[in-house]
């Protein structure tokens, strides 16, 4: 039996025991599929090791990894729940828990409620500015589930939303948000605009029949061009943040290593295949992946 066809199991009609029970939890928050985590990790380690000149404080790094996990699994639970009409309409997503009944509408904000409070409790290891800035983090991830209802670029929204970190990350080291994070911020709000486009084309097809928006539908046949565009610019921004805080060779062999990462990307989604442009998204952890050992091998030598 495929994980999906585990997914998509109907509801028990007994009572469901608590280990049952987190066992939907997870679900809902897609502990069997870290891929969000991951995007969402990487730029905020990118940005603690540029802030930290490549000895970030671990304990910093500890407390920003684990709240990228509770805030991206809270994100999770609260993009089903506002999705709860919409999910058992698109292939792709009638397995979600809430979909197939698995986790109720309210128990998903239950969820939410509670990792966002758990990923509250470890500001107490930051300054004071940070804890301040954690507001915006939270706000976005509130809003982004319900962006695509009302403009077709929400993924601007959930780019903001995962690269706020990067200026947090910066305040929480530096006490200071150097202009160079915005550049990383700004690299970060495009990624996302690239691998949720990806992401988006999947989806197409039943977005438009149920009435959802999506970026993938704005550019509509000029999806490759604008994804293609968009990667450019990324590219440049990752050269020009290398350039401002005088990154060596190896920081530059990874960014032509993501360029080549990218160009795959596009082979990947030239006949706007749903699987292939779904691998396309995934490839995205690879990039993000190349950029961060770049990095990081490059601080260690220089």
């Amino acid at each position: 039996m495929t994980s999906q066809q585990v997914d998509m199991m109907p509801p028990d009609a007994g009572p469901v025991d608590w280990l049952e029970r987190l066992r939907r939890y997870a679900l809902l928050v897609r502990l069997n599929r870290p891929i969000g985590i991951l995007l969402l990790m990487w730029p905020t380690l990118w940005a603690l090791w540029i802030a930290g000149e490549g000895s970030p404080a671990w304990h910093i790094v500890v407390v920003f990894v684990a709240g990228v996990a509770l805030m991206r699994s809270a994100g999770c639970a609260i993009n089903d729940y506002a999705d709860r009409d919409f999910d058992a309409h698109v292939a792709r997503t009638q397995g979600r828990p809430i979909a197939t009944g698995l986790v109720t509408p309210g128990e998903a904000l239950g969820v939410f409620v509670a990792l966002s409070l758990i990923a509250a409790s470890l500001l107490i290891f930051l300054n004071w500015p940070t804890r301040y800035m954690s507001l915006v983090a939270l706000l976005l991830t509130g809003v982004y589930p319900f962006m695509k209802r009302y403009t077709h670029l929400p993924q601007v929204v959930l780019g903001a939303a995962f690269g706020w970190a990067v200026p947090m990350a910066f305040m929480a080291l530096n006490e200071t948000v150097a202009p160079v994070a915005w550049l990383i911020f700004c690299a970060a709000l495009i990624w996302a605009l690239i691998y949720d486009t990806q992401y988006a084309m999947v989806d197409r097809e039943d977005d438009i029949r149920i009435g959802v928006k999506s970026s993938a539908i704005l550019f509509g046949s000029h999806d490759r061009l604008m994804i293609g565009l968009l990667q450019v610019t990324m590219i440049g921004l990752l050269l020009v943040i290398g350039v401002l805080v005088e990154r060596g060779a190896i920081y530059y062999v990874g960014v032509v290593l993501g360029s080549g990462l990218f160009a795959y990307q596009q082979w990947l989604i030239r006949a706007r295949e749903p699987k292939a442009c779904f691998d396309a998204f995934l490839n995205n952890n690879q990039f993000g992946m190349v950029i961060f050992i770049g990095l990081v091998i490059d601080y260690l030598v220089t």
